[in-house]
């Protein structure tokens, strides 16, 4: 048989540290101590004994009350746990040291002057001094007990203080290495995608005014737009990273939502046949906004990796979801090698994911792509 480890050794029911069982636990075994000693005494002092061991109920709200009503018991016949709780709970439950050593007191000297007077007549002898001792200890005991749980407690409470404080300056400072941080993603942001941008931008402004071609004009006019529509959005992005949001008085751009869609496939440049019926609607924001985003990345992935083929964009809806569909067919020509980072179809699906729907994508038999979204209202 192996022995019961610490864990093993320590535990205990839980009914033994339940509030319930702990208030009246005292209660109890002072009516057996109340009982045992005034069996033999008249009535009105087995009266007195049991209002002593009734009253420890109140013993945590009122303390000084109840070791007052404790005291006649304690007078009369040779009561000891109703009035020894009594001083405990003075002393747990008062602040007021000075509160204690006066109850403490209180309870010493009715014990030494103990009915009847007579058994304990005044004198200076061994006796006495012996009596006097146990009186003083049997007040003291209780009372060193009741401060030193009452000083446990708060010790208890000033640590709990002092750990949510800890955890507090932690969290303020992950905060500001954070903002820290957002700082200078805003910084790297800025400097490398804004001053990019801003040169397509004038190089798409100047081959607009030079070029003879409409088609070129055309298509320049088309980059410019999408130049500044992304440097104001990548403007509003660096204001959220550095946490300090846009001027005040510049009204923030609205976010996207599905009435914006033929806009983008008008403007992205490409072959796009549209088949477009949300149903009633109207659908909540996040979900447009994701079937915007969704219809905006394939969009640009077709763009980049099959140049020239045709595109179908199907917006619809079945009950309570909407559906997003984009399929492109093979490409007309090889794609030039574009840098991309691969996290768009990620970001997509961590989209569809947190609204409780689906993203699929993969190829197609004829060799083109196709990306679907299920997103549910």
């Amino acid at each position: 048989m192996t022995p019961a480890g610490p864990a093993a050794r320590t535990a205990r029911p839980a009914w033994t540290t339940a509030p319930w069982f702990l208030l009246t636990l005292p209660v109890l075994l002072a009516g057996v101590d109340s009982a045992l000693v005034a069996k033999d005494s008249p009535g009105w002092a087995v009266a007195l004994s049991a209002l002593a061991a009734l009253a420890l109920l109140l013993r945590r709200r009122w303390p000084v009350l109840v070791l007052l009503l404790t005291l006649p018991g304690s007078f009369l016949s040779y009561i000891w746990i109703a009035p020894i709780t009594a001083v405990y709970s003075v002393a747990a439950h008062r602040a007021q040291p000075r509160v204690t050593v006066l109850c403490a007191t209180v309870f010493a000297l009715v014990e030494f002057f103990h009915w009847p007077l007579s058994d304990h007549p005044l004198a200076l002898d061994r006796d006495n001094a012996l009596y006097a001792i146990q009186c003083l200890m049997l007040a003291a005991g209780p009372a060193a007990l009741g401060l030193l749980a009452r000083t446990r407690h708060e010790l208890a409470d000033r640590l709990d203080e002092l750990t949510r404080g800890q955890q507090r300056e932690h969290r303020l400072l992950t905060e500001r290495v954070l903002v820290t941080e957002r700082a200078r993603l805003a910084r790297e942001m800025h400097d490398v995608v804004s001053h990019q941008v801003s040169l397509i931008s004038i190089q798409a402004g100047a081959l607009q005014i030079s070029s003879p071609d409409p088609v070129a004009k055309d298509t320049a006019r088309t980059i410019r737009e999408l130049s500044v529509r992304t440097l104001e959005e990548l403007r509003q992005m660096v204001g959220v990273l550095r946490a300090a949001g846009v001027r005040p008085g510049v009204p923030l751009n609205p976010q996207p939502r599905l009435a914006d869609l033929p806009e983008l496939v008008a403007g992205c440049g490409l072959p796009v046949r549209t088949e477009f019926d949300p149903g009633p609607g109207p659908w909540p924001e996040a979900v447009e906004r994701a079937a915007y985003r969704t219809v905006q990345e394939a969009l640009t992935n077709a763009g980049k990796h099959a140049p020239g083929a045709e595109l179908t964009v199907r917006v619809g809806s079945a009950g309570p979801r909407l559906l997003v569909e984009v399929r492109n067919g093979p490409p007309a020509r090889r794609p030039d090698p574009l840098p991309g980072g691969g996290h768009g179809l990620v970001g997509l699906r961590e989209r569809a994911t947190l609204l409780g729907g689906t993203l699929t994508a993969g190829p197609t038999p004829d060799g083109g792509f196709l990306l679907r979204a299920e997103l549910p209202a």
